[in-house]
């Protein structure tokens, strides 16, 4: 056995069970359901995965289950696409193979806050767990798991499971061991509250708790995570980014705001690592992150002394960082929290704490309804993630989008949104490169003339007030402009599907 995996694996009892992957493979059997570690293509097992894509390459009929904490890379999602060995995927994915199989009908999605999924698989909602694949970091000598970047849902899946097949990733730093914070809540009714009033506070153990006899196989796996891609920062993103910031400074100088800020939560992305980079160039200080994706600009902010500390379920950062990130690791160690996403999209904490939410979408319309999860509305694009979960229960919720799509052929503002994932009632704020739009208090009339005015781009401005009055006249309820027809008038001439 390798030193630095029989150092890592602290449980002698243990040693004895280690495996190949294709060994290891061997106990997932056809129309088993997987609960896999990983969340934003972070912290997810690979050596397994390539193995029973070969399975299925070989003409093997897997039908697997797949359940995660949201993407995993390519290493995963992408070779058992691939490989046809996928039956159902969920919460969340981003990878273009897989995506291309559910909108073609290949594979089954279920698209549910991310913040849900855990306690629908305790309670039985969902399928039982037959195996848990764990990325970890090292075995303590009682068994328990210590994950490398990300938590997701590996406590749920490890408690719910059959079995538990553990891969051991030896270039991931063993010194991730002590920044996770693992608490699974009980199920009502016997539910506590969550202790939790400050972004940074511990309430649980650093490690997964595990039954030693539940885990059947051992890998070592050497392959770091993916990672996501880099997206430059472009003007329209900086603008976004600096109109966002002074408006922060606004409620906080009219006293509608606290400073220090509420902890801020920002999707992952071009626009979010925008937005936080132009934190780092403001006067606001002693920040703290509640967010369920920690990304390489959380990481910039507080090499730059900006945050006291962040909580997350996931590190996820472009792969080319990665090694990095690991060598000056210790600079950060102490800043940092992942808990479970059950804990990290928790509505009780996200209420409590008054979390600043900013969260992107692919359009929104006039009224105030967010379209973040389905193109033309019937075609995935990565899922509602976790954005529910945090929009639905801020005390600011913030979304942001380009104002056009397409170069400039498409407005991503519109008269009525193809899908609705975040209503009217939990968005407060649109920011799109052309202007700000504060929603808070408005009337239907006032929202729709605002979004207009500040956040469609002018070149479609004309068209939308025109649909705006043809809705008024078409509506048995003038007061409340909503028409199907107006609607369906204004995307057939300025939306290309």
């Amino acid at each position: 056995m390798n030193p630095e995996l029989k150092a890592r694996i602290r449980c002698e009892d243990l040693w004895e069970k280690v495996r190949s992957a294709r060994e290891a493979s061997s106990y997932v059997e056809k129309g088993m359901t997987l609960g896999v570690s990983g969340f934003t293509q972070s912290g997810y097992t690979k050596a397994v995965a390539a193995a029973l894509a070969k399975r299925a390459e070989a003409g093997e009929d897997l039908q697997l289950t797949v359940y995660s904490g949201a993407s995993l890379g390519d290493e995963f999602d992408g070779v058992l696409t691939r490989a046809g060995a996928l039956k159902c995927r969920m919460p969340y994915q981003t990878n273009k193979d897989l995506r291309q199989a559910i909108n073609e009908g290949k594979v089954k999605y279920v698209d549910i806050p991310l913040g849900v999924m855990p306690g629908w698989v305790r309670n039985g909602y969902l399928n039982h767990i037959d195996i848990a694949l764990v990325e970890a970091a090292a075995i303590t000598e009682e068994g328990n798991i210590i994950p490398t970047t990300s938590v997701g849902a590996t406590d749920t899946y490890v408690k719910c499971a059959d079995k538990v097949i553990i891969e051991i990733n030896t270039s991931v730093p063993a010194s991730l061991e002590g920044i996770h914070d693992i608490y699974t809540p009980e199920p009502a009714t016997n539910t506590q509250p969550i202790p939790i009033v400050k972004a940074g506070d511990r309430i649980g153990t650093t490690y997964i708790p595990c039954d030693p006899k539940k885990i059947v196989a051992i890998v070592e796996s050497t392959k770091l995570d993916g990672g996501v891609k880099d997206v430059p920062i472009d003007d329209d993103y900086r603008k976004m980014s600096q109109m966002l910031i002074e408006f922060l400074e606004t409620q906080v100088r009219e006293g509608k705001m606290a400073n220090p800020l509420p902890p801020i939560q920002a999707g992952i992305g071009g626009v979010s690592n925008a937005v936080l980079q132009g934190l780092k160039e403001s006067s606001f200080e002693h920040l703290n992150v509640y967010s369920e994706v920690m990304q390489n600009s959380i990481i910039s902010l507080i090499e730059a002394g900006k945050v006291d500390s962040a909580s997350a379920t996931s590190i996820t950062m472009p792969g080319s960082m990665l090694q990095d990130f690991y060598s000056n690791f210790e600079k950060y160690k102490d800043k940092i929290v992942l808990r479970p996403m059950e804990i990290s999209n928790s509505p009780e904490v996200i209420r409590r704490l008054g979390v600043i939410a900013i969260n992107t979408v692919i359009e929104a319309d006039i009224y105030g309804n967010m379209n973040s999860s389905y193109v033309g509305g019937n075609r995935l694009m990565n899922g509602v993630g976790g954005s529910t979960d945090f929009a639905g229960n801020a005390g600011l919720s913030i979304f942001i989008t380009k104002s056009t799509a397409k170069d400039g052929k498409v407005s991503s503002i519109v008269p009525m949104v193809s899908h609705v994932d975040h209503s009217i009632k939990t968005a407060h704020v649109l920011i799109t490169e052309q202007g700000i739009a504060d929603m808070r208090g408005l009337d239907v009339n006032e929202r729709a003339e605002l979004i207009i005015e500040n956040c469609a781009h002018p070149d479609f401005r004309a068209p939308l007030k025109d649909y705006l009055r043809k809705a008024r006249v078409l509506s048995d309820y003038p007061a409340f402009p909503f028409s199907t027809e107006a609607n369906d008038i204004f995307r057939a001439k300025y939306t290309q599907g």
